[in-house]
């Protein structure tokens, strides 16, 4: 998760640091209007792809989830199955 917040920092910092430096820089209005305009769609697509790859993980980490799940299930049944056993022997007499 923490690799996910370092792509977003990145990707925020630098549409900031881009409009930033499109408002200080000598450019026409109809040039800084475009620059803009240019930022905003890069930064719509790495939105875009940083919430593929957020997905991506969701998916991978439930499936690792349900695995371990069923690793659980299947052992909580052995145990159980065990437990019947024992359960079900004739007591042995005591002397």
């Amino acid at each position: 998760m923490s690799k996910l917040k370092v792509v977003v920092g990145t990707a925020f910092g630098a549409v900031v640091g881009f409009v930033t430096g499109v408002l200080i820089a000598p450019k026409s209005g109809k040039e800084t209007r475009e620059d803009i305009k240019h930022a905003a769609t890069s930064a719509k697509e790495k939105a875009v792809e940083v919430a593929g790859d957020a997905t991506e993980k969701g998916k991978e980490m439930a499936h690792d989830v349900a695995g371990k799940a069923d690793e659980f299930k299947a052992r909580v049944e052995q145990a159980a199955e065990g437990a019947k056993k024992g359960f079900n022997k004739k007591p042995r007499n005591k002397k």
